[in-house]
């Protein structure tokens, strides 16, 4: 089996440029299909766009249906089901451009190719698999995913819904409420979760017409007005029992593959939204004039749009480092092998570190980019006109569902503590050898070279910090860490930001090597920028750590060991995002 890089090792091991896939390395096939995409949502969504928001009866089941007849419905439906069986890179890139359609559209074709069908695509076994993949491919059949309930949001175990055992053994009988469930008043099937007799978590594909199955009133929301949000409702509802999912008392791990899926996709997601609201808002800061010049030449306005730009790039090369990592474990499959789709979902699992960064970084670079959109369209932001006012209310979202965003920060620290005591990472034996270093480690370039060798130093430097603060709090609470949630989040920051800023690193570097120095001169800036920034933050997060970890002499020795590692000369930021900004505005765009 050809080597892959671990999940989590960019916190131990150097990366080195030609490990990560980057976009500028999509093939022919993927940049006419990104292309297919766009002209979809230019043609068939964009001029609906209210009529979605009101939700105009039948409008998105019609609307998946000719997604489905274009073949964008079924990337990563297996070719013998119907489907394409495409590649993590282009199923990344078809669920970014689709997310130009907006919130409610991406929301509903979201659950549809991610968390609505790909659990029978890994869990389900052939007959489940026949029967409902075609129909989903095709958009015949529209599927949800039913996990919440009232009492059991993030604490999704906690389910009270029950199934029982019918006295002929044919059917589940399945008692309880599902809530927020997007799809749901569209929807043809569920995967959902009850548990058996009482306490056996599992997994179930519920279908719309079984008896005892109905749905609630819509919800009125926030955002993403225009797709379906309801409760569905279990009454002594009939489920055969050849449509449980999995084994009976796994349910769990259905539910947790799944929703690592799903944030991988919600990466791609947020980023397409992104820079249609950096779009936007460049287009209007071109044609609003004010004070006799156009609010695009003011340099307030300029830092910002090269703030969206850069988070943006940054939130595209970690989403496409993971997608590249995914795809090269997942070719290593034979497809029409038994127990594929299981060997799927674990090969996914192992990049479920990166999946919570990512979700993390996207969805708040996301909820960053349209603020600034609002701000830059001033008054007429806040108008609903304007499409980034509604960019600003569906984007809330993202931070919340797939896991909240501090369930996720949570997560990261868990599964890595996990992976270091079953020393399937060795991030304990790095820290202690982080920590025996601490007398002599020093940075080897603390000026910029104009070749990265600083920003690259100084992404090593942040490893090291990180490592540093999670050895001492490790050793200080031991098996009561999981309580201190405060000092997992500010570590998680950490860990976030040295993977944002290695793939942005990376990315830029390659991109040197490939087509050189003058080509890459934006993606280099927006680096040296970035780098300089989140190794502020970065500092700010270990001393927060520190100060609750320590005190007295351990807690000086400690705040002094990062103050060496974190001596670095600033960039000139402000002279670099004008360069970055002039560039934006000049093209109209996301500039890659």
């Amino acid at each position: 089996m050809e080597e892959f890089v671990k999940g989590g090792a960019f916190l131990i091991e150097p990366i080195s440029p030609q490990e990560v896939f980057t976009p500028e390395e999509f093939s022919e096939d993927q940049r006419l299909m990104a292309k297919a995409v766009t002209e979809f949502v230019v043609g068939e969504i964009e001029p609906v766009v209210e009529d979605i928001e009101e939700k105009k009866e039948g409008l998105l089941s019609s609307l998946l249906r000719k997604a489905g007849e274009l073949g964008f419905l079924s990337a990563d439906i297996p070719e013998v089901y119907g489907g394409q069986g495409l590649d993590k890179v282009s199923s990344i890139l078809l669920m970014e451009k689709m997310a130009q359609a907006g919130g409610s559209f991406t929301a509903t074709y979201g659950v549809q190719t991610g968390i609505g069908s790909l659990p029978i695509i890994f869990f389900g076994n052939k007959d489940q698999k026949s029967r409902y993949l075609p129909k989903i491919a095709t958009g015949e059949m529209i599927a949800a995913y039913a996990l919440t309930e009232p009492e059991a949001g993030s604490d999704a175990l906690n389910a009270k819904t029950t199934a029982t055992l019918s006295p002929d053994g044919k059917y589940y009988i399945l008692n309880g409420q599902k809530q927020f469930i997007t799809n749901a008043g569209i929807a043809d099937l569920f995967v959902t979760y009850a548990k058996v007799d009482g306490d056996k978590f599992t997994s179930f594909i519920v279908e719309r017409k079984f008896e005892g199955v109905s749905v609630d009133e819509e919800e009125n929301k926030m955002g993403v007005k225009g797709s379906s949000t309801r409760s569905v409702i279990f009454t002594d509802a009939k489920v055969p029992v050849e449509n449980v999912l999995g084994e009976v008392g796994k349910g769990h791990v259905v539910a947790f593959n799944t929703l690592n899926v799903g944030r991988f996709k919600l990466g791609g997601g947020c980023l397409g939204g992104a820079k249609s609201a950096l779009q936007a808002a460049v287009t209007y800061a071109k044609q609003r004039v004010q004070f006799g010049k156009p609010i695009a030449e003011y340099g307030l306005i300029k830092h910002k749009i090269a703030e969206m730009a850069i988070r943006t790039f940054v939130a595209e090369s970690m989403v496409y480092r993971t997608a590249g990592l995914t795809e090269r474990i997942l070719q290593q499959i034979d497809p029409h092998a038994e127990d594929s789709g299981i060997l799927m979902a674990k090969g996914i699992e192992e990049y479920a570190i990166e999946d919570s960064i990512n979700k993390i970084y996207a969805s708040e670079a996301l909820d960053y980019v349209v603020d600034e959109a609002v701000q830059i369209h001033g008054g007429y932001g806040y108008i609903h006109d304007y499409a980034v006012e509604r960019g600003y209310r569906d984007s809330r979202i993202n931070r919340i569902w797939e896991g909240t965003n501090e369930i996720n920060r949570l997560l990261i620290m868990d599964m890595l503590t996990k992976r270091a005591m079953k020393n399937r990472l060795p991030l304990l034996g790095a820290a202690q050898k982080v920590a025996n270093e601490l007398l002599t480690l020093r940075p080897k370039a603390e000026a910029d070279d104009g070749r990265l060798t600083m920003q690259k130093e100084m992404v090593e430097m942040s490893k090291k910090i990180g490592l540093l603060v999670a050895g001492a709090a490790v050793q200080k609470y031991m098996m009561k860490l999981a309580e201190e949630q405060e000092i997992l989040g500010a570590i998680s920051n950490m860990v976030i930001e040295v993977f944002a800023m290695e793939s942005a690193l990376l990315r830029a570097m390659k991109s040197m090597e490939k087509s050189g120095e003058e080509r890459s001169r934006l993606q280099k800036a927006m680096v040296m920028v970035y780098v300089n920034d989140a190794f502020d933050r970065l500092e700010g997060f270990a001393k927060q750590a520190l100060a609750a970890i320590a005190e007295g002499d351990t807690l000086r020795t400690q705040l002094s060991a990062v103050k060496k590692l974190a001596r670095f000369t600033p960039v000139n930021t402000i002279g670099l995002r004008r360069e970055i900004a002039d560039s934006v505005i000049k093209m109209g765009r996301y500039p890659f």
